[in-house]
């Protein structure tokens, strides 16, 4: 018996199986959490291209190492060493929004937290909803085009001082006159903050993307560009055809009534994508902010 034993022991002494505790466990997750939303990042921006180049080249490095072919080897060595240097230039912006996704997180924000609690209540106020619902549906009734960014969590100075600073409470009567045609203020987008105008004719980044409607004209890609770099709302109201359109996290509502203006400026108010107000319209707007991480131009019927 002692032999059958013996012989079993050292068929399997390859086999071996290390012992695993809770911390093998922890840092299996948290590497197995990290490498999963790292390509989740690079499969949703250009970085997809570069990763199927890394690849291809590690193919190439890998059949020269087969058969050692000494030249090749070195011009890969010394691609690589050149080619991170290149890749952090290429792909700052990429990795600028993946920073500032990773600063957006829950945990974090709960975490470091520069404001007191009673500040960001009266983020948005419930006369603020009212005056911007009011002065999107004048100005959509008159076709006059318009920019208003309400900023959230990450800040916009650096947009703020492109424009004018005004620093006065969000009215209707105050926003149809700086949007009015042929003003020296109407050029541009307005920014609030703690409900608050700060600041008129504010130049905003442009949106790089391709899946934009053609049709769409500065604002829009305006309010896109701005929604991809911060977690601001912008709402646009068209020249064109007077339609209004909120642009946040990457996404574009467009054809919003008063109503469904309303919504998404409460949705905001809440500091919470996933609220009362979103659920109990989750089947009848399939456009509603929940899906905003999908990106993507998006038309909504009210």
């Amino acid at each position: 018996m002692y032999g059958i034993w013996y012989q079993i022991k050292q068929y399997f002494d390859w086999f071996y199986i290390p012992k695993i505790g809770w911390q093998d466990i922890l840092d299996i997750l948290i590497i197995a959490y990290i490498i999963y939303h790292i390509l989740s990042w690079i499969k949703s921006s250009r970085a997809w291209t570069l990763l199927r180049g890394i690849i291809l080249i590690a193919c190439f490095a890998g059949v020269a190492a087969i058969f050692k072919l000494n030249t090749l080897l070195w011009l890969t060595k010394n691609f690589i060493n050149v080619g991170i240097i290149a890749v952090i230039i290429l792909f700052q912006p990429e990795f600028r929004h993946a920073l500032d996704e990773l600063g957006r997180k829950r945990i974090l924000k709960n975490i470091f937290t520069f404001e007191d609690k009673n500040a960001k209540e009266l983020r948005l106020s419930d006369k603020t909803i009212y005056e911007l619902v009011k002065t999107s549906v004048e100005l959509s009734k008159d076709k006059t085009g318009a920019l208003i960014v309400l900023e959230h969590d990450t800040p916009l100075g650096e947009y703020e001082q492109t424009g004018i600073s005004i620093d006065a409470v969000v009215t209707e009567q105050l926003l149809i006159n700086i949007f009015e045609k042929n003003t020296p203020l109407h050029d541009g987008a307005v920014i609030i903050r703690n409900n608050r105008v700060v600041a008129a004719t504010c130049y905003l980044p442009l949106t790089d993307r391709n899946d934009v409607n053609k049709k769409l004209g500065t604002r829009h890609r305006a309010g896109l560009g701005i929604s991809e770099v911060s977690d601001s709302l912008t709402i646009i109201i068209s020249e064109e055809t007077g339609s209004i359109s909120i642009a946040y996290m990457g996404a574009l509502y467009r054809n919003l009534d008063e109503d469904g203006l309303r919504r998404h400026l409460q949705e905001l108010q809440e500091h919470n994508p996933d609220s009362r107000i979103l659920k109990k319209h989750k089947n009848e707007d399939t456009k509603s902010l929940k899906s905003h991480r999908k990106g993507g131009v998006k038309n909504e019927k009210q």
